[in-house]
């Protein structure tokens, strides 16, 4: 029998706070409704991209470039901005990213030719990595023992934001347009900066005695040195390519003629995946008992399960929130085993860690979005569920051939 990927948590020095205190839970709520805010802004436009390409004169069949342009900035700042956890202040870098991501939200909600508008999407991609600082910033605080939990907990905020981003995003545009939903979350955002300002402990440690071109090269280095990250990275890739299969098309059917429904009623199946929240703190908690390896196959046999139900989404809407439930349940279970295990290879570079790591992410969500929009001008919704199939599948295969061979982190390599 395979053994599982997970062994008790590092227990390696943090760079803020005290490492192994409990951390308080108004605070993991705090990291929790910041994360998901964040990382909000980058699926604003999904159900909004009808709209925008009106208001805009941008083509069906480039349509997903808004979605693309938005994921291709957050998958740099992953790279270049992430990092920056492991050399600075997290609580200063969490607040100038802030209120640098308020800025751009502006741009775009006064945004008045598509050059602006797609500028200020690439923007706000950039500067919403914030999320994944401020992930690598509450498992800092937490107690090795509880790590999987808080992560889940925080990851539950991510899956909340990113599936409400677009019952928030139909609602406000029904009822003051497009332009207000940036515009809100731009204000929002400043409210945030402020709160976290206050509530988060700043640097009492030294600083790693690297500068800012070597910490992005440790970053390559990383990967060169852990395969469990590689594979972990490539799970991702996978995971979320099917993700935005779905999420970046699914508003084209839905507004389309025999539908036609509404941006409220679009947006209203967020409210669906936000089961999905359920399923990230669960996977925290069966990671922190070594079950990782078997919520990673069961995950993603659901993932592969989940496009039959979406395949008949044209024909019934209750297939198609069973699809959406299910879909987001594996997704989220997967991820959150995925970045609670790599931050127990090395919590002292847990910024680049998941950095690195979410940079798979996004260009998963950023060929998911281009491919699916494409592929449904061309072919249809059927051709895209097809596509969502091949992508699962290729998952859970990748799974099934190398969980014999999977290693397993070292705690001894971290003291």
């Amino acid at each position: 029998m395979a053994s599982d990927e997970t062994t008790a948590p590092r227990t390696a020095g943090t760079n803020e706070g005290t490492p192994g205190l409990a951390l308080p839970r108004g605070l993991t709520l705090l990291f929790a409704v910041a994360c998901g805010s964040a990382v909000a802004n980058v699926y604003f436009a999904q159900p909004l991209l009808v709209t925008l390409g009106r208001d805009f004169a941008i083509s069906p069949a480039t349509l997903g470039t808004v979605v693309t342009l938005t994921q291709l900035g957050y998958g740099l700042g992953l790279f270049f901005l992430v990092p920056l956890g492991d050399l600075l202040d997290r609580r200063r870098l969490v607040v100038t990213q802030l209120l640098l991501l308020a800025a751009a939200l502006t741009l775009v909600g006064t945004a008045a030719v598509a050059a602006l508008l797609l500028a200020g999407m690439a923007a706000v991609g950039l500067l919403a990595v914030v999320t994944q600082t401020l992930v690598a910033f509450a498992a800092s605080l937490a107690a090795p023992a509880r790590r999987g939990r808080v992560v889940g907990l925080v990851t539950g905020g991510v899956v909340i934001g990113i599936l409400l981003a677009r019952t928030v995003s139909g609602l406000l545009a029904d009822l003051a347009g497009w332009r207000s939903v940036y515009l809100a979350s731009a204000a929002l955002t400043c409210v945030l900066a402020l709160a976290l300002h206050r509530a988060l402990p700043p640097r009492d440690t030294t600083a790693p005695s690297m500068n800012y071109g070597r910490l992005l090269r440790s970053t390559l280095t990383l990967f060169a040195q852990e395969r469990l990250l590689r594979l972990r990275a490539l799970f991702a890739l996978l995971l979320f390519a099917a993700f935005s299969t779905l999420w970046s098309c699914v508003a084209l059917p839905l507004s389309a003629p025999p539908l036609s429904l509404s941006h409220t009623a679009i947006g209203a199946f967020g409210l669906v995946g936000a089961v999905g929240a359920l399923a990230a703190t669960v996977a925290g908690r069966l990671n922190d008992r070594g079950l990782s390896q078997r919520t990673t196959g069961v995950g993603l046999a659901l993932l592969v399960a989940s496009w039959l139900p979406l395949a008949y989404a044209r024909q019934s809407l209750w297939a198609l929130a069973v699809g959406v439930i299910v879909l987001d349940l594996a997704v989220q279970a997967v991820h959150v085993t995925n970045q609670s295990l790599i931050y127990a290879l090395r919590p002292d570079a847990g910024s680049r860690l998941i950095g690195g790591y979410m940079v798979f992410y996004s260009l998963g969500s950023a060929f998911g979005a281009i491919a699916s929009t494409a592929l449904y001008a061309v072919a249809g919704w059927g051709a895209v569920c097809a596509l969502g199939t091949v992508i699962s599948c290729l998952a859970f295969l990748l799974w099934a051939g190398t969980r014999t061979r999977t290693p397993a982190p070292d705690p001894a390599a971290a003291r």
